[in-house]
């Protein structure tokens, strides 16, 4: 599926509960860098990105804010729960419909967008450039987009394929 915005334009808003049934709105932030991690609580490769995000926001600390959205419709509460407070991911925020993933063009966990302060997406896709043939990454991505944004530039790359696990659309 096409994502219904690119890198380049405006983000779209969007308000999704957290665990305790919070409300998050995107445009919240709007003079903040935002990171939406697509994120999965079986994916091991969202396990991977989790390590790598903990590094990147001792880095940013309150310059960039992370939220994970969890959108795989087979994954139950209690599960998101357990390996949110594991993997120290905070907030969590809940697409069990996929509406926001759809919106940014998310297919696999994880798959992240990085928006910048004015609300313009400026990276989407993969955190780094594992891939079947690549199982360890020699390059992050994400890292490179958001030091660029922290230092008022351009990020060298603005859109990468996501790689990792199928996002389920369907109950099991």
């Amino acid at each position: 599926m096409d994502p219904l915005v690119r890198a380049g334009a405006a983000a779209p808003d969007f308000e999704l509960p957290d665990l305790e049934g919070i409300l998050h709105r995107r445009s919240s932030l709007l003079g903040r860098i935002l990171l939406i991690n697509f994120w999965s609580a079986d994916c091991p490769h969202s396990v991977r990105a989790d390590g790598q995000l903990l590094e990147l926001k001792g880095e940013w600390g309150d310059r960039v804010a992370v939220w994970s959205v969890a959108c795989n419709r087979n994954e139950r509460m209690e599960d998101l729960a357990r390996a949110a407070a594991e993997r120290g991911v905070e907030p969590l925020l809940l697409d069990p419909d996929q509406v926001v993933a759809d919106r940014y063009g998310a297919q696999t966990t994880p798959h992240v967008c990085l928006i910048d302060a004015a609300g313009i997406l400026r990276y989407a896709g993969a955190p780094d450039d594992v891939t079947f043939g690549q199982p360890r990454p020699t390059r992050n991505y994400l890292g490179e987009a958001a030091a660029a944004l922290l230092a008022g530039q351009d990020p060298p790359l603005t859109e990468t394929p996501a790689f990792g696990c199928a996002i389920v659309r369907m109950e099991w």
